[in-house]
């Protein structure tokens, strides 16, 4: 009975996962982007979990501010991979985090509440941007680049479309 419960402690411990929850977890009730640029005071203080790709990072005093392009996020919270924005918003964290490793085109979600709408330029551009207050912040890893596989032009294979015969130095066998 014991190694079956071992068993089984284990495999749950293997499927935590290192997300914190409000990043894993939609609030119950939260607003839009847009909800939040058209209407600030409606939505004051309101929970959000919103992602996106970080376009600059501001080191003040005590705290830094994200600038973040935003993307939907899929079911875990991560941003999707695509070119869909609803905007910019910027993200108040209290501490220093540093801009070598908050680095500009990198995912990033953060869970908090809203605050009152910042305007800042985008060049000579006035832009609104609405401010979120964070609690919780997640830097998604970078995913790992695909191996590429290279095939020597000196091997001869008289199976090649096919993929029929031994397995050559030059070719994955599956």
């Amino acid at each position: 009975m014991k190694p079956v419960f071992l068993f089984l402690a284990m495999a749950i411990a293997g499927c935590a996962s290192d997300i914190p929850r409000p990043i894993r977890e939609a609030p119950a009730e939260s607003a839009s982007h847009t909800q939040a640029l058209m209407n600030p005071e409606q939505y004051h203080g309101v929970a959000v979990r919103w992602g996106g790709v970080i376009a600059t990072v501001e080191n003040r005093q005590a705290e830094t501010w994200i600038e973040i392009v935003e993307r939907p996020l899929d079911a875990d919270g991560q941003p999707r991979a695509t070119d869909k924005s609803a905007g910019r918003f910027l993200a108040r964290v209290q501490g220093f985090l540093d801009p070598a490793i908050f680095a500009a085109k990198r995912l990033v979600t953060v869970a908090g509440s809203l605050e009152d709408n910042h305007t800042r330029n985008i060049g000579e551009h006035p832009y609104t941007y609405p401010v979120v207050h964070v609690e919780h912040i997640y830097l998604w890893p970078i995913p790992p680049k695909a191996a590429h596989y290279y095939r020597s032009p000196y091997w001869y294979d008289p199976w090649y479309p096919w993929g029929w015969g031994y397995p050559y130095p030059h070719r994955r066998v599956h």
